[in-house]
């Protein structure tokens, strides 16, 4: 995991019903947080098997240019496949027990295009029923935050009634079912297809990566969010994004290749 507590601050406040947390990179341990996301990075983009197995058939070199083959080679593409990637490790690591299942960025159409649909989709099971929870998020990295970023945002949480799309649900299902589980797959098609999903079972997370300071457009996008699905904000900021982004890939080539 990215362990954001290593290399960030960490500021929680309350928005009326909403929470909003705030991650600031330091800039001493900036390194620590470009090592510790180059180490995830590979992951989300292949799967440890694949790795391994191109590793031990063809060798170094082989499994360096499998990883490097499938990382993105534009500035936008990477920054946006980074904001996703926070998301899913934050889902992960501190969102109360959520768990985002699939790393989306496995199954994308080429290297320097977005993925389409709802950004993650955290799950969290009742173990006696197995009945699931959901938490939507929409993920936005920029340079330079805005709130027209955080309307479009808003937009992409509210589609769908504000409930994470059948289709998306659809894709982790099958997704599951490739990997091997079929149990978390069969209670994604009992929500869908069985008991229905409301709006009761949702939370949403607005999560934002910017090299400025997001607390004010967060705390503003969570107040015009009066609705019925509680919300959460989370906004990391480190100076220097855009340098931050490539180092990062920078550094996730350099370990490949001297893995």
């Amino acid at each position: 995991m990215v362990q954001f507590n290593d290399w960030c601050s960490v500021v929680d406040s309350a928005v009326g019903n909403h929470s909003l947390r705030i991650l600031t990179g330091n800039p001493a341990d900036l390194a620590t947080g470009i090592q510790a996301t180059a180490v995830i990075i590979p992951s989300h983009y292949a799967a440890e098997e694949q790795v391994s197995r191109a590793l031990a058939r063809l060798g170094k070199q082989a499994a360096a240019a499998l990883i490097q083959g499938k990382l993105p080679t534009t500035k936008a593409i990477r920054s946006g496949d980074l904001g996703e990637i926070y998301a899913t490790e934050w889902i992960d690591a501190h969102s109360g027990g959520y768990h985002a299942p699939i790393k989306r960025l496995r199954w994308k159409d080429h290297r320097n295009m977005a993925m389409r649909g709802d950004d993650v989709i955290g799950l969290l099971q009742d173990p006696q029923t197995h009945r699931l929870r959901f938490l939507k998020a929409e993920a936005k990295s920029r340079i330079t935050l805005t709130a027209q970023v955080l309307t479009e945002a808003r937009a992409g949480l509210d589609k769908d009634g504000g409930l994470p799309s059948a289709h998306a649900l659809s894709f982790i299902s099958a997704r599951l079912l490739e990997l091997g589980d079929a149990p978390l797959a069969d209670a994604i098609d009992d929500a869908l297809l069985r008991y229905g999903i409301s709006t009761q079972s949702v939370r949403h997370l607005l999560f934002t990566f910017s090299g400025n300071a997001p607390d004010a457009l967060l705390t503003a996008s969570l107040q015009a969010s009066p609705g019925a699905i509680t919300q959460l904000g989370v906004g990391l900021r480190v100076d220097g994004h855009a340098a931050f982004v490539g180092a990062v890939y920078d550094r996730v080539i350099a370990n490949a290749n001297n893995a």
